[in-house]
């Protein structure tokens, strides 16, 4: 079983004392992961998305009942409040529509490159099938450090080809600080136009980041990126509570950022679990209000985004943002 450094677990524990709100209980257990006694976390208070105007710009998806990606909805269709109050939807760019950066990054470390040749192959079949004129791609691979390998490229034959150079290690991993570091690149070429999405393959275990989780946190909601994660363990992350918790970190990471955190079981559900990624990024929503609150008086805002007109559909968006002047 793998050891944290003294000062990363001490770091964490005390910003867990900080905290107020369990969230990733609540996401784990989405996730079926809800085992009593796991350590739970609330991420509100470092949840902060900086804004210098009140301008605020939510990418949604929206399922039916069945799971299925609906993409034929109108602004008129949404209800969007902030702290209860109803906001004016200024503009909503169609699903699939606004440009997308995607954030691939793969765990290299030891702990899941039995798999590693598998994920690489459908990670590939991804990008060709989620791949539209005027998206871009960054590529990040990380065991004890992250390395950026490609950045913000807009030709897909060149992440294609780097998809195929990547190696496995046996090293430690630095899960927090590649989360942290793809959401500030994310947020460098980032505009209220674009949509930014990280797809993390990974265990979430993390043994040599100099960051913790809630600084993951507060990078990708500043960057207002969406988390998906793919984690190759199946079954195993249920032994042992350090694979538990890395698995609930990555929930709690896509629950609080609209996207999702998936098992792999079997190396073919990997193209069905890639595949629910692509269609749901293809068919997001874009949706961008005015705050009636002028202040930037840096206090939570609570958003919730509903589709009144259309009963049981699902629609996951970004939990809040914190008013901070940039």
């Amino acid at each position: 079983m793998r050891r944290f450094k003294y000062r990363q677990v001490l770091s964490w524990l005390c910003g867990l004392a900080l905290l107020a709100t369990p969230v990733a209980t609540a996401a784990a257990q989405e996730a079926g992961l809800g085992v009593p006694g796991v350590l739970t976390y609330d991420f509100q208070s470092p949840s902060v998305i900086r804004v210098s105007t009140n301008l605020v710009v939510l990418p949604v998806s929206v399922t039916d009942s069945a799971g299925r990606a609906v993409s034929d909805l109108q602004l008129e269709d949404f209800l969007v409040t902030e702290d209860g109050h109803t906001e004016t939807i200024a503009r909503m760019a169609e699903a699939g529509q606004s440009p997308l950066q995607i954030a691939l990054l793969f765990d290299l470390s030891g702990s899941v490159n039995n798999r590693f040749e598998f994920e690489q192959q459908a990670a590939t079949r991804f990008l060709k099938k989620v791949w539209k004129a005027g998206d871009a791609v960054t590529v990040i691979t990380f065991n004890e450090e992250p390395q950026v390998r490609l950045r913000n490229s807009r030709s897909l034959q060149e992440a294609l080809e780097d998809l195929t150079r990547l190696q496995p290690t046996e090293s430690a991993t630095a899960f927090y600080d590649a989360v942290a570091k793809a959401a500030k690149l994310l947020r460098e070429s980032a505009t209220p136009e674009t949509r930014q999405a990280q797809i993390v393959l990974s265990d979430g275990e993390d043994n040599r980041s100099d960051g913790t989780i809630v600084d993951a946190l507060m990078e990708v909601q500043r960057s207002d990126t969406i988390f998906y994660s793919i984690n190759p363990g199946g079954n195993s992350i249920r032994l042992n509570e350090i694979s538990l918790k890395g698995q609930q970190d990555m929930a709690a990471l896509a629950s609080e950022t609209g996207g999702s955190a998936f098992v792999s079981d079997e190396n073919s559900d990997m193209d069905e679990i890639f595949g629910r990624i692509a269609t749901e990024l293809r068919a997001q929503y874009l949706l961008s209000y005015y705050s009636s609150n002028p202040r930037l008086d840096g206090k939570f805002r609570r958003i919730k985004v509903s589709v009144p007109t259309r009963p049981g559909m699902r629609v996951r968006s970004r939990q809040g943002y914190y008013a901070i002047q940039k």
